[in-house]
């Protein structure tokens, strides 16, 4: 792990034989071993005060609608800042 790496994974095999489970990238639906990916929860919330007020929601934090766990592939990991450069 040395060098002018990106970023550290900071993973290890556990298993010795076989094959490694893929999975989807949630982004650009490229198959990435597990291992490689970054988990990431996408969704949306309402942060607009009128209609937090309309549906009858208080307080600072917004409402969280339909959150749900991706896997992002190394590329796009990168591309979207979910990890940066290490200095």
């Amino acid at each position: 792990m040395g060098g002018n790496k990106f970023y550290r994974r900071g993973w290890h095999h556990t298993k010795t034989r076989g094959r490694e489970q893929t999975v989807t990238c949630g982004f650009c639906g490229r198959r990435v071993p597990k291992y490689k990916t970054f988990p990431v929860v996408k969704g949306f919330s309402i942060n607009d005060p009128l209609l937090k007020q309309e549906m009858g929601i208080m307080g600072k934090r917004g409402l969280m609608l339909m959150s749900n766990r991706v896997q992002a592939c190394p590329a796009c990991a990168r591309h979207r800042s979910i990890v940066r450069k290490k200095r």
